[in-house]
């Protein structure tokens, strides 16, 4: 299991790479996560500085915001985190058409 402070980096590495390819500003994307516009840029600089950790609810709120899965935040692994972002954009029916493929 990754220990707590390599799950920080990795969350403060995965927020500023979806944020920047998404082309969101530290303000535009605190605001869109809900975060008070006066202390959205703040917050957002803080969770990829790795000064504070958002809470799960904030995590989730950050991943809608930025339309990825909120496990591509937390993945350790280059090839695991472009997987969650390839199989979120699979129908339902190409996700079970592949998992009973990895299964087999």
């Amino acid at each position: 299991m990754a220990r707590h402070d390599d799950l920080r980096l990795v969350f403060q590495h995965r927020l500023k790479t979806a944020r920047e390819m998404k082309e969101r500003s530290q303000k535009q994307l605190g605001v869109d996560a809900g975060l008070d516009p006066f202390v959205a840029s703040a917050r957002i600089n803080r969770y990829e500085l790795g000064v504070h950790q958002p809470d799960l609810a904030t995590v989730e709120r950050l991943a809608e915001a930025l339309t990825v899965p909120p496990a591509y935040l937390f993945a350790g692994d280059e090839r695991l985190a472009r997987m969650i972002l390839a199989f979120d954009k699979l129908s339902v029916a190409e996700k079970d058409r592949l998992l009973r493929q990895i299964d087999e």
